[in-house]
């Protein structure tokens, strides 16, 4: 149903891990998700924690799906000194090909608990159905 774009992703993410770099605007970092269908629908679950909704797009352009996220740093008083710094600042981004089996134009997202989910239908299309056969079904006989 979905197809990575960018085989180099997870060598960037774990180089960036390594240096402590955080993503840009123009080379983001990768967001961890997870995929799968249920029912009728695809579902995406991407982890955005300390991310605000106002800080998330979404953007379809054909098949090509775009997330992409902003984590700043939350803002300390002048006398803070900071101890440990783990959590990844920066730009995430994800950006993934659907199938055209699926229905780009009735996605839905959630963002709960710092998870966003996207919920994309599988198209009509695609679903299996039953072909009626038409036409006289009837026997003929044949007269010699």
């Amino acid at each position: 149903m979905l197809m990575r774009t960018d085989p180099f992703r997870e060598l960037d993410r774990l180089t960036r891990q390594f240096l402590g770099t955080p993503g840009t605007w123009s080379s983001p970092s990768a967001m961890p998700m997870d995929a799968y269908r249920e029912g009728d629908h695809y579902v995406m679950a991407l982890d955005l924690p300390g991310v605000t909704p106002e800080a998330i797009e979404i953007d379809v352009e054909r098949n090509m799906l775009t997330v992409k996220a902003e984590r700043r740093p939350s803002v300390k008083a002048d006398d803070v000194q900071m101890e440990l710094s783990e959590r990844p600042l920066g730009v995430f981004s994800r950006q993934l090909m659907l199938a055209d089996t699926l229905d780009t134009e009735r996605i839905t997202a959630d963002y709960e608990a710092g998870v966003l989910t996207l919920r994309i239908p599988i198209a009509e299309r695609a679903k299996p159905r039953k072909i009626s056969i038409g036409g006289d079904v009837g026997r003929k006989q044949i007269d010699s």
